[in-house]
């Protein structure tokens, strides 16, 4: 039983005992005791003093008496401050939980639970190389579903490949007309950032094409355009003196007209007549389709590797966009869904709070919240899950709720267990991202960089002369990789952030290598020596005492990590445990320890710290090096 929870059963026992009045320990709070004050732990009197009609100081002085009477081998004393009931704990439960625990590689990992959780995340386009936006997405799907797993929960771990579309079409044509039979091998390039260079090859000819026609278009020329294109045209051109002096409605009016003159080009009228032909299955079409898409695959797979990342199911929209038809129907006989005059069919979420949603086009092809439908149905029937989890951008927060109320509407068994894991999107010092004009951080290259910085950073402090080579690069990997990973899994997904490569390498601040740099110091010391498993009666010096407890709280920050879907609770933790620990093997000596039975305690405290510090990094998917 975890501290906090032994405290709320002790003391919700001896309520019962002194006025016979029964409490729930849940409801008892229970925090850690300021530093300011004396004591290990506090129990929050205020919310027991109306029903127990005590004051806080009367009642505290009672029930700390009686705690430390009836219950010794849990505390030695107490003292009461304003309302709060400070408790200080026997060394000799501390002791005994360092013996117990110490060394257990599993030491706070759950019991099998028998339920099972589904948690997708990558999502990539077959247009573009893994990009920064990807490894936070990857590393946070990796860890979630790693969390849950030392929660005690089966897991699956999936990925939805968009491999089809007008963007995909993109990268096809421009292939066509730019790249003379380019592949791979004959180029020497790895086969997504080959077609990801295509897909900004066709951007830069997109934006040559549409330059001139904008141009004519802006001095109210209009030729070339659908009726309805041209009616739009001239609407929207009819509005812009209106608005002189408003930037913002100028900027979208302006930004409106692009758009369709962009539509009007003459490339991207063979992108949608490529599009229709993949739709037909025009055999030329589709075997330039699955040849560019394996270049990418054969990237991905590269990239995912090197990376840590995997998947147990790997799902293609070209498999799965048709999915969900059957369920418009189902909808529309239980009176979920209704059909407009032009045939389309809606759903009205404006109950909700939301708005009407088309399910179904006037043309009977359904729309992407269809596709997503029958493709949860689809996943469910497969696996049974209890919890399905996406990890997707902020961006697509309100495709979420529609696709859960959806779900739930149909009364379909997988509406329940749908769950977005929004997060921020990652910005760079520099500013916003953008694929399309080729400036997005590609993957690949942000690692090499890492690794790079690493390198250096490493060679200044001059500690691995001993190293050779192929360990030189392994211990670069490991750091580099380790210092992005934590760097991006510190930050609750919720928030937007700012990545900064050369903050994210730093040995001794809030980061992944100050973290290896610890665990690999104290693997030194357990390679010189292993404690001989004996119980301890040493009485604990202070900082002895701050490892043991920060230790103990493991289990519960995989708890917490969980109940919250959020990797950098065990970040922080293990941030600040490695922090208390470096104080404490920094001040007190191990190896050459006062006593024998206190080098036994300490190499006690470096076994359980190793063990910990292993197992948190590893569910952030970091690797720890034994030497650095």
């Amino acid at each position: 039983m975890a501290v906090v929870q032994a405290i709320q059963s002790a003391v919700s026992k001896e309520i019962a005992s002194l006025f016979q009045v029964t409490l729930e320990p849940s409801a008892i709070q229970i925090n850690e005791t300021k530093p300011e004050f004396e004591g290990d732990y506090t129990v929050v009197l205020f919310a027991l003093v109306k029903s127990l009609r005590k004051s806080p100081e009367a009642l505290g002085k009672e029930l700390g008496e009686q705690l430390v009477a009836a219950q010794p081998g849990l505390f030695t004393k107490f003292n009461v401050i304003k309302g709060f009931l400070n408790l200080t704990l026997s060394e000799n439960y501390w002791l005994e939980f360092l013996h117990g625990n110490y060394n257990n590689p599993q030491y706070g990992r759950h019991p099998h639970r028998g339920e099972k959780v589904m948690v997708e995340y990558s999502s990539p386009n077959t247009n573009k190389p893994l990009h920064l936006g990807h490894l936070r997405n990857n590393f946070l799907g990796w860890s979630i579903a790693e969390i849950y797993k030392a929660n005690g929960y089966d897991v699956v771990k999936t990925c939805i490949v968009n491999d089809r579309g007008v963007h995909i079409c993109k990268s096809m044509l421009a292939w066509q007309k730019f790249g003379n039979g380019a592949t791979p091998q004959t180029t020497g390039t790895k086969g997504d950032h080959l077609v990801g260079d295509y897909y900004v090859k066709f951007e830069n000819e997109l934006k040559a094409q549409t330059a001139p026609i904008l141009e004519k278009v802006m001095a109210g020329t209009i030729e070339g355009f659908s009726t309805e294109d041209a009616d739009k045209l001239q609407l929207f051109l009819g509005k812009l003196p209106q608005l002189e002096g408003n930037k913002e409605k100028t900027a979208e009016i302006h930004e409106e007209i692009r758009d369709i003159v962009r539509n009007n080009t003459p490339i991207m009228k063979e992108v949608r007549e490529m599009l229709l032909k993949w739709e037909q299955g025009d055999a030329a079409t589709m075997a330039l389709w699955k040849e560019m898409n394996s270049w990418v695959y054969a990237g991905f797979d590269e990239t995912y590797k090197r990376i840590g990342s995997d998947f147990d199911k790997i799902y293609y929209e070209s498999d799965t966009y048709l999915l969900g038809k059957d369920l418009v129907e189902e909808g529309l006989k239980k009176d979920v869904f209704f059909q407009k005059e032009d045939g389309s069919v809606w759903i009205d979420l404006t109950a909700d709070g939301l708005d009407q949603k088309i399910v179904r086009r006037r043309d009977g092809t359904s729309v992407y919240i269809t596709q997503d439908i029958g493709l949860a149905v689809f996943k469910y029937n497969e696996y049974k899950c209890d919890e399905s989890i996406y990890v997707v951008g902020d961006e697509q927060n309100y495709h979420f709720k529609v696709l859960k109320l959806i779900a739930q509407k149909l009364g379909l068994p997988a509406a329940d267990g749908i769950f977005h894991l929004s997060y921020g999107m990652v910005e760079l010092p520099t500013g916003k991202m953008k694929s399309r004009e080729g400036t997005v951080v590609d993957a690949d290259d942000l690692v090499d960089g890492m690794v790079d910085i690493a390198r250096q950073k490493t060679e200044e402090l001059g500690k691995v002369k001993d190293f050779n080579e192929s360990e030189l690069a392994g211990l670069y990997d490991t750091i580099g990789l380790g210092a992005l990973k934590f760097f991006l899994l510190r930050v609750d997904p919720k928030k937007r952030m700012v990545f900064n490569p050369e903050e994210s390498i730093d040995f001794h601040g809030f980061t992944g290598p100050f973290i290896q740099f610890t665990y690999a110091r104290t693997s030194a010391i357990l390679r010189k020596e292993q404690p001989k498993n004996t119980p301890s009666t040493s009485a604990l010096l202070p900082l002895e005492k701050n490892v043991i407890i920060e230790l103990e709280k493991y289990p519960a920050v995989l708890e917490q990590a969980r109940i919250e879907m959020n990797p950098s609770a065990i970040a922080v933790y293990t941030y600040k445990l490695a922090q208390t620990f470096s104080t404490f093997v920094t001040a007190l000596r191990v190896l050459t320890a006062e006593t024998e039975e206190k080098k036994e305690l300490r190499l006690q405290l470096c076994q359980m710290a190793v063990n910990v510090i292993g197992s948190s990094m590893h569910i952030l998917g970091i690797r720890v090096p034994e030497r650095m």
